[in-house]
């Protein structure tokens, strides 16, 4: 494993959703008893930790392969990889985005990578991963390039 990388929702999200879950236990406590109230933000709870934890992705790279949520493409058809910082994501994943391009981007992550996809048979010109630690991934991404094996013939 060359790098390994889960964006999590962050901490205030999930504080946020306690004290809208504390909120309707003291609305529901209060109109309907506090057994409903309890059961409503424990469900209310529940249901938004599910949804962050399948909002999150997980990042990973092998001297083969790179795995970004369920995609993965393989090293060989990997063209360059550059760290982006946040005003530099912000144009890639904007007014400077390619229609075709893959894009793995989270709101709470301003930080991102641009993977050059060189295969001609892939429509898609390129992947835009956010990672909290881009320049680690890019240089990864980079030495898996230079570990994997020429072309044949060349």
């Amino acid at each position: 494993m060359l790098f390994r990388e889960r964006l999590w929702v962050p901490l205030a999200w999930w504080l946020l959703s306690a004290l809208f879950a504390f909120s309707m236990l003291l609305a529901v406590g209060f109109y309907l008893g506090w057994v409903w109230g309890c059961l409503v933000a424990l469900f209310f709870f529940a249901l938004v930790g599910a949804v962050f934890v399948a909002a999150s992705v997980e990042i990973t790279l092998t001297a083969s392969r790179l795995r970004v949520g369920r995609a993965m493409i393989d090293v060989a058809y990997i063209g360059a990889c550059t760290d982006l910082d946040a005003p530099a994501t912000r144009r890639r994943s904007g007014p400077e985005a390619d229609a075709r391009a893959y894009l793995v981007l989270r709101p709470y992550v301003s930080t991102a990578v641009e993977i050059t996809v060189a295969d001609s048979a892939d429509p898609t010109p390129y992947w835009l991963v956010a990672s909290r630690r881009p320049a680690a991934l890019a240089g990864a991404v980079t030495a898996a390039l230079g570990q994997r094996p020429s072309p044949a013939g060349h």
